[in-house]
């Protein structure tokens, strides 16, 4: 069967860009055309900006239509197909989501989400003894930090907690980092976040991991916002056990995850709750029952239609959304902008609120009148240490109209 996301983003793509090989003065009018196709392929909810991209990614009109698909075929042919096809197949997305990721497929196992992901390599890290330190900081997602703390009961081990620099330097972050493992020898085990959700802040993942192994000391990466809203390498970021969302910023069906860890160190996880599997198997780690097998079936779809559009472009095209609104906003005194403008600190991601104005109700307000007053729909954040936010974020189907209104509207709050 024709896959229909590669089709159509393919045909979006060839107009646009053939435009530009052939007047690159054009560029600019070619793009807009391009970005203006893919929006296209989106179903959106009517007389509101949706800005509020980050809980999860909403499927294109194709890949909805490949999952609809797949949800017919098992739907249909029941345990018939479940018994003695899926397990081929599952076979064949794993090979395909680890081919796009640039590791092997036995350094992955799917999980129904980040957070499943990463709860298994915090819960399944068996180097750790009673004294060792947990170190994670204030932005990291609050599950996760939940399970770190759990470390206390589960190996004895001892939290240390930090609160991340704002604003954000990238070697403010590296020193911030360095800082807290001299301080503190005894941590074994430190959680990093690859990108935010609270504030949209990038860490220099491989410096930060390169600095901590020279320590001996193990981190866990969740990069459950990261893949595909920025670029990078698993193999290059230097981490050996990473969580990872498709169901974000890939676009796949709701309840698609993947662990990763590196082949040589599977055997520093517990099996899952005694599971009777070889020690040197990821599927050992992990035991997420019967998830929804469409899902799963659906991802190579949604990985065709990522790249189609292409990784690069897509990580362009949502941080120019995001600085066309944060950066005019980086000098008013009324706000605060809680991501850098260095691009390598950054996505698309990124959240702001109103100086002085640091309380859960204060964020609420601004995200109910944003939506009350102008139909734009974003969404307050807590758990930064210097105060709550509100976080905006854009997807491949926003507009630059979108974003003027966005502008036009927080100037008004702030005036009000």
């Amino acid at each position: 069967m024709t896959n229909p996301s590669r089709r159509d983003v393919a045909a979006v793509a060839a107009v646009s860009l053939a435009a530009v090989a052939a007047s690159p003065s054009a560029e600019s009018r070619a793009m807009s055309d391009f970005w203006r196709g893919v929006a296209r392929l989106y179903d959106l909810p009517p007389g509101v900006v949706q800005l509020e991209n980050g809980n999860f990614g909403v499927m294109a009109r194709p890949v909805r239509a490949a999952y609809a698909a797949h949800i017919d075929r098992v739907n249909r042919d029941g345990s018939y197909y479940t018994r003695r096809f899926y397990d081929a197949d599952l076979a064949a997305v794993r090979a395909r989501a680890a081919q796009a990721l640039g590791v092997d497929a036995h350094e992955i196992v799917f999980t129904r989400g980040a957070t499943e992901a990463l709860q298994a390599l915090i819960g399944g890290y068996a180097n750790l003894k009673p004294g060792d330190g947990v170190l994670y900081a204030d932005l990291d997602y609050d599950s996760m930090q939940t399970a770190m703390a759990w470390l206390a009961q589960r190996r004895g081990a001892v939290p240390v907690t930090i609160a991340l620099p704002e604003p954000a330097t990238r070697q403010g972050l590296i020193d911030a980092y360095a800082q807290a493992f001299d301080a503190n020898p005894h941590v074994r085990l430190a959680l990093l976040t690859h990108l935010s959700h609270r504030t949209g802040l990038v860490l220099p993942i491989a410096e930060i991991v390169a600095m901590a192994r020279a320590r001996g000391i193990d981190c866990i990466v969740d990069s459950a916002h990261a893949w595909g809203q920025i670029p990078f390498s698993l193999t290059q970021m230097g981490a050996d056990f990473v969580g990872l969302n498709a169901h974000k910023w890939i676009g796949a069906p709701i309840g698609v995850g993947i662990l990763y860890c590196r082949r040589s160190r599977i055997r520093d996880l517990e099996n899952f709750m005694g599971e009777p599997g070889p020690v040197d198997s990821l599927d050992s780690k992990v035991h997420t029952g019967t998830a929804n097998f469409a899902a799963f079936l659906t991802l190579p779809d949604a990985l065709d239609f990522h790249e189609q559009i292409g990784a690069a472009r897509k990580a362009e095209r949502l941080r120019a959304l995001r600085d066309r609104w944060a950066e005019p906003l980086r000098d008013h005194p009324a706000f605060e902008i809680l991501t850098p403008a260095d691009p390598a600190l950054s996505g698309g991601l990124t959240s702001f609120r109103l100086r002085g104005k640091t309380s859960a109700e204060d964020a609420r307000a601004i995200a109910r009148r944003l939506l009350d007053a102008h139909k734009i729909f974003t969404v307050a954040r807590f758990g930064v240490a210097r105060g709550a936010c509100v976080r905006v974020t854009p997807n491949v189907f926003t507009s630059e109209d979108d974003i003027d209104r966005l502008l036009a509207a927080v100037r008004a709050i702030a005036r009000a």
